[in-house]
């Protein structure tokens, strides 16, 4: 799949999640077989460019491109100024939300609130794609199904969409109104897909290699973008990408295997984040990780009471340790550890 003058490595992409995709995360999803990742999104407000969690989100040091920036927003001028301001920093795909559902963004008329005003829809559209078009630099949109089941428009906002020349429509199955609820409609998506051009890219309730290859076949989407599924479990991106391949089911992580990559992990969130803020970012990523494993949730509320990111490692490090002697470094046979209505989520 191409977007732009980009060639992705394959169609199974990194969804952006507030407080979740960071720098080291999205390295990580990538590293473990994500073709493509977008960023945590960034305000289109100048005022908020210079704040910590701003600089933090504008930093993509060491990133593998195509990098991708979400922006919110809703103001046309703003978000074309927060367009270019980003392509400044690094961004070589601008990524435009429509489909956050979190009260806080859409309180201020973005995320999901502009699908209630398709002309405030067309003039941001077409404010960022002129920004971006002279700098040679994409511009793509993810949106949700409408703002709520009696009112749909994500065939109108599709076209809107491809007429004003965005280069890839990703829609999450999804109003706003079901927030996270209920299951994602993907007849929308198969609707919208046959309706229009331009790359369609399935998102929600994706969190198996079956699932994406149901969901793939069933709308005819050109690829599949995972959120939720990630958290605590990056090497899904690997086990679709080798069931999409081979047709068949990839091992999951060994426990050492699975301590190596979240000790990684920890070190980069570290790095990233410093000692303050890291150790309390990290606890959410390591609950993840050992939710529906056996005594994970003792872990998890040890790690809750750690106050630096020394202790916190070392705890990790040596509950794995165990593990894999407890369990001779067998295969992880993990229960559900992926629970889709994680607190912790504002996602697109």
């Amino acid at each position: 799949m191409n977007i732009g003058p980009w060639s992705l490595t394959n169609n199974i992409f990194v969804a952006p999640m507030a407080g979740v995709t960071d720098r080291p995360f999205r390295q990580l999803c990538k590293r473990l077989g994500a073709g493509y990742a977008v960023s945590e999104m960034a305000a289109s407000n100048p005022q908020l460019w210079q704040t910590v969690k701003s600089s933090r989100r504008l930093n993509h040091d060491g990133e593998s491109d195509p990098i991708a920036v979400q922006i919110a927003g809703a103001n046309p001028q703003m978000m074309a100024q927060a367009a270019v301001f980003n392509i400044g920093k690094g961004a070589r795909v601008i990524d435009i939300n429509m489909g956050c559902p979190v009260k806080k963004v859409c309180n201020v008329a973005s995320g999901s609130a502009l699908l209630r005003h398709e002309d405030l829809v067309a003039r941001i559209l077409d404010a960022v794609v002129k920004a971006c078009t002279p700098l040679g630099i994409p511009v793509t949109l993810k949106t949700r199904t409408g703002w709520d089941r009696e009112h749909r428009n994500a065939l109108r906002i599709a076209h809107l969409a491809q007429d004003t020349g965005i280069a890839a429509l990703t829609l999450h199955g999804r109003t706003r109104a079901d927030m996270y609820l209920g299951e994602a409609e993907y007849d929308t998506i198969r609707e919208v897909k046959a309706s229009i051009s331009i790359p369609v890219v399935a998102n929600g309730d994706i969190d198996s290699p079956q699932k994406a290859r149901s969901v793939l076949a069933y709308t005819g989407a050109d690829a599949v973008m995972i959120g939720r599924a990630a958290q605590g479990r990056p090497w899904i991106f690997r086990e679709i990408d080798y069931f999409l391949c081979t047709g068949q089911t990839l091992a999951p992580p060994t426990w050492t295997e699975m301590r190596d990559l979240l000790l990684h992990h920890l070190s980069d969130h570290y790095q990233f984040y410093g000692e303050c803020v890291g150790v309390k970012t990290a606890r959410k990523h390591i609950g993840w990780y050992v939710n529906g494993l056996p005594n994970g949730v003792a872990l998890a509320a040890h790690i809750n009471q750690l106050e630096t990111t020394t202790e916190q490692f070392a705890a990790v490090d040596h509950w794995f340790l165990a593990q894999a002697d407890t369990h001779a470094d067998s295969l992880v046979a993990t229960c559900d550890n992926n629970d889709l209505s994680s607190p912790y989520l504002h996602a697109a």
